[in-house]
């Protein structure tokens, strides 16, 4: 039976090892996407897809509401301004 230094000295060359044959592979698996990307002209979206974490454009909502006292309006989406926060909203309505 092998001692605890031992197992740690034969840990340690394994570990080296798999690292090796991790980097190894990975070079491969990049040289194989670099020559398919190539041959067949694909770009990032063809692969991945439209990436998700990238915010979406900004689409201007017109005005459903306007205080006719300081004349500002809100759309009626998100948290709802305080001049019309808790009052019935008909009488803010725009056209």
């Amino acid at each position: 039976m092998a001692t605890l230094e031992q197992l740690i000295v034969q840990r340690e060359a394994l570990d080296a090892q798999i690292a090796q044959a991790r980097d190894s592979e990975r070079k491969d698996a990049v040289a194989k996407v670099r020559s398919l990307i190539e041959q067949f002209g694909l770009a990032p979206e063809d692969v991945f897809g439209r990436r998700s974490g990238r915010p979406q454009a900004v689409v201007a909502r017109p005005a459903k509401y306007r205080d006719p006292a300081s004349g500002a309006t809100w759309t009626g989406r998100g948290k709802p301004p305080g001049w019309i926060r808790g009052k019935d909203r008909e009488g803010f309505l725009i056209g």
